[in-house]
């Protein structure tokens, strides 16, 4: 039997795909595959009592206890080491991560972006930012990416994207929820296929 696939989540805000993925793993839908921290940057978020009501670790590596960018990333880094972590999942994650952290866990940090990457991503596309651009640029479609993250910002190797309309009169709170209901879907998709990849693996 495959020991489960150790998930690191790092969050920022509300964790509505935290607990996407808190839910994929307890019905079954995510299998081989178990949360054992959450890490926030900040300790305001409603993600890190998402996790404590599951029965999961957080810890909070923020700003006012790590001043400095460099013990930030190392505190992180120790974190992530420490649960002997496999995956890095990225669940509105504000923060850009160190290269040294990225390098330390090359291929096994994901992230989901708010649009069709190679569209409206990058520095300063983030949030409601995103979906005013696409709204303004008067796009037919928008959606969101699951990729692979590398040292560049919403660079790295795409795993999964879909689509959603962007309809006529659309706000971008409402093409904001439109968008986020299928975050939730692939964000658990792809954390199932990075599964069954490992697992092919091992099984050879």
């Amino acid at each position: 039997m495959n020991r489960k696939l150790r998930i690191s989540v790092l969050v920022s805000g509300g964790g509505t795909n935290l607990q996407a993925i808190i839910d994929g793993i307890e019905t079954g839908e995510i299998k081989d595959a178990e949360i054992v921290q959450v890490i926030s940057s900040s300790p305001k978020a409603y993600a890190l009592e998402r996790a404590t009501r599951h029965g999961i670790k957080t810890r909070v590596i923020d700003k006012n206890t790590y001043r400095e960018q460099q013990e930030r990333s190392q505190a992180l880094l120790d974190a992530l080491q420490d649960e002997k972590t496999d995956l890095v999942v990225l669940a509105g994650y504000m923060s850009i991560l160190d290269e040294t952290l990225v390098k330390a866990f090359k291929n096994r940090i994901i992230n989901i972006h708010p649009s069709l990457i190679p569209q409206y991503c990058g520095p300063g596309y983030y949030g409601m930012r995103v979906h005013r651009a696409v709204i303004e640029a008067g796009e037919k479609e928008s959606g969101a990416t699951v990729h692979y993250v590398d040292e560049g910002v919403d660079t790295g190797p795409i795993i999964m994207q879909k689509k959603v309309p962007v309809l006529e009169g659309d706000t971008p709170e409402a093409l904001a929820a439109r968008v986020l209901g299928i975050e939730h879907s692939i964000l658990c998709e792809s954390i199932k296929k990075i599964v069954k990849s490992r697992d092919n693996r091992q099984d050879r």
